[in-house]
């Protein structure tokens, strides 16, 4: 089993070990969501999964520093550089100031994280507060040649930029097959070649987000903001940077170049993307009909679903599924996911139940080694959830006497399962409570235990399948029967 962590770099395409630029400290920089409306599940699924792999680089002992920007200016419609800028063009529909709609929709995406229990990044920036740093790199870049001005907009020189280095390496794609499939945009009769992309775009007189700058009032272009923020903040070169798969083949191959170009060097050594959302198999988007927000999948208010889960069941549904594989959403699947979390909630419930020996039947060890060897697997928590369920069988052989288990076993048991499930997967048990159902159940079990005395069987499976029927488990042991919500 290993204990070495690796992880799967989109550049080399390949998993590779894991060696800290300067150990014990890491930088990661996650590009973070352009707050001009409610977040979506595809986002949520990303930063869920940047939030283990923070989690679980905290637990090896390493001092992260985890950036995650806000993006509040420059990013257009296109996602290139023309069209309109996406929260000025909600500002003006909403007749409200810009920073509004950037106010409430940040606020929106804190609580959702904060819902779905993803930790805080050590820190947060604003493309609208690093103005001057993406200035100062804009001027870096046209010194070394690899930029030109256009009235008073900046470009970058794609084609003269590849003459020296792969443009197209984190894509994988040459640059000759890029340019066959560039499409005749408006504006770029401005630029020298179809794939040279703006790092400072000209506003135009009822732009609502401009700055003075150098070659005139104008914003940046949406790639540079990144690549400014992660150097301020992490430096030229630092450990891990991440993202959608979408983000890949433009915005990141972008801010590759940007850095190359300003720093000299690529910004990341390892690269991480994560895969796509599905529903019932088909791509997850609005123009089909098929996506749905957060508070939707919660409350179940949605036409394509059934009923509501909790936040936590979302959270273990999708960690359910590498991050690298493509996580399809279903109202089975999403049941099936329930009922496996509300069984594991209650193994672990049982932990304090359990009843000690002498001797015992578990070596905690190797279940540990079995946890960090899925982990260290390129963040396999797909595999470790398989391992929990494991434990979870053996909590309930201990629980019905037959295994056995000592106190400093226990003990170890405990500690182990609450930094896996709580600390390292960010799973707590947000079911809701039934205990003023307990007089009830019991009351119920004790009548079906007096019918199993008096050899009245019929009675006694009545009651079991019945209970079943209406959502809970009954399960008989050596101390008795005990019941849950199923």
């Amino acid at each position: 089993m290993s204990q070495t962590l690796s992880l799967y770099n989109t550049l080399s395409r390949k998993k590779e070990e894991f060696k800290a630029i300067n150990a014990p400290f890491v930088g990661m920089y996650v590009c973070g969501p352009t707050v001009y409306s409610d977040v979506h599940l595809g986002n949520c699924r990303t930063f869920i999964s940047f939030d283990i792999i923070y989690r679980y680089l905290t637990y090896l002992g390493y001092k992260v520093r985890y950036v995650r920007n806000i993006t509040d200016a420059g990013h257009l419609e296109s996602d290139g550089d023309v069209g309109e800028d996406k929260i000025s063009k909600k500002a003006k529909l909403a007749e409200v100031e810009p920073m509004e709609i950037v106010q409430k929709y940040s606020v929106d995406f804190h609580q959702v994280m904060q819902i779905f229990n993803a930790l805080p990044p050590s820190i947060e920036p604003t493309a609208t507060g690093h103005i001057i740093e993406q200035i100062e790199m804009v001027k870096t870049i046209l010194a070394t040649g690899l930029a030109y001005e256009v009235n008073g907009t900046v470009y970058f020189d794609v084609e003269k930029y590849n003459q020296k280095e792969n443009y197209g390496a984190l894509s994988n794609r040459k640059l000759e097959d890029l340019l066959n499939n560039t499409r005749d945009l408006g504006g770029q009769n401005e630029k020298r070649g179809p794939l040279d992309f703006a790092l400072w775009i000209k506003a135009k007189p009822e732009h609502l987000m401009q700055w003075p700058s150098p070659w005139g009032n104008g914003f940046p272009g949406w790639h540079l903001e990144c690549s400014a923020m992660s150097n301020k903040y992490l430096g030229s070169q630092f450990d891990i940077h991440g993202g959608g798969m979408d983000l890949a083949p433009t915005h990141h191959t972008n801010e590759i170049a940007q850095n190359v170009a300003a720093c000299g060097q690529q910004p990341a050594n390892y690269w991480v993307h994560t895969n796509m959302l599905t529903v019932n198999g088909q791509k997850m988007s609005k123009s089909l009909g098929n996506s749905f927000l957060p508070h939707e999948l919660f409350s179940g208010n949605h036409k394509l679903l059934n009923k509501g889960y909790s936040p936590m069941v979302v959270r273990f549904f999708m960690l359910q599924a590498h991050y690298r594989s493509t996580l399809d959403f279903s109202n089975d699947a999403l049941d099936a996911s329930e009922k496996g979390f509300k069984r594991l909630m209650y193994a672990i419930s049982l932990l304090e139940k359990l009843k000690t020996s002498v001797n015992s039947d578990i070596d905690v060890k190797a279940i540990e080694a079995k946890f960090k060897s899925a982990m260290n697997d390129d963040f396999n928590t797909p595999v470790l959830i398989a391992e929990l369920f494991d434990v979870a069988r053996i909590i309930n052989s201990v629980h019905d006497g037959k295994m056995q288990i000592t106190e400093n076993d226990l003990a170890d048991l405990k500690t182990l399962i609450s930094t896996f499930v709580e600390n390292v997967l960010g799973l707590k048990n947000d079911i809701q409570a039934t205990d003023d159902l307990a007089p009830v159940m019991d009351f119920i079990l004790k009548i079906r235990t007096d019918a199993k005395a008096n050899k009245d069987y019929a009675t006694s499976d009545k009651i079991r399948i019945g209970l079943n029927e209406i959502g809970f488990d009954v399960k008989d042991g050596k101390e008795g029967s005990t019941w849950s919500k199923n």
